[in-house]
């Protein structure tokens, strides 16, 4: 079992910027991946940015060069800085771990934390 903190959402202008943290606890040493998802209302949910345990990360084109994903190994606890932010960012945003294949692969999410971003 993982169990997920995440903090740091808020309402901010548009250009502005926010740090979302995520920390995972219990069965945290078997994390390979760290994401971040977002869910805006009558939306899918879509990946923000991920980063593996080797430091690899990946973004989707409407986020790419304005937000950062980085991870604490140590703190097992995962950041995204989230720049230049537009209107359309707004959702709630969730931190996703998934565990090794030698472990099990198990997903498991955060509770969410709202990003809203004002016009």
């Amino acid at each position: 079992q993982v169990q997920l903190v995440e903090s740091g959402g808020g309402l901010v202008q548009t250009g502005g910027s926010l740090r979302l943290s995520c920390a995972a606890s219990g069965s945290s040493r078997s994390i390979n991946t760290m994401a971040w998802y977002r869910q805006a209302p009558g939306q899918q949910r879509e990946l923000v940015a991920a980063i593996t345990s080797g430091g690899s990360t990946n973004y989707p084109d409407s986020v790419k060069g304005r937000f950062n994903i980085s991870r604490d190994a140590a703190k097992n606890t995962v950041h995204l800085q989230m720049n230049s932010l537009k209107p359309e960012d707004t959702a709630v945003y969730f931190c996703k771990v998934a565990l090794a294949r030698w472990a099990g692969g198990y997903e498991y999410w955060g509770q969410g934390t709202q990003v809203t971003v004002s016009s």
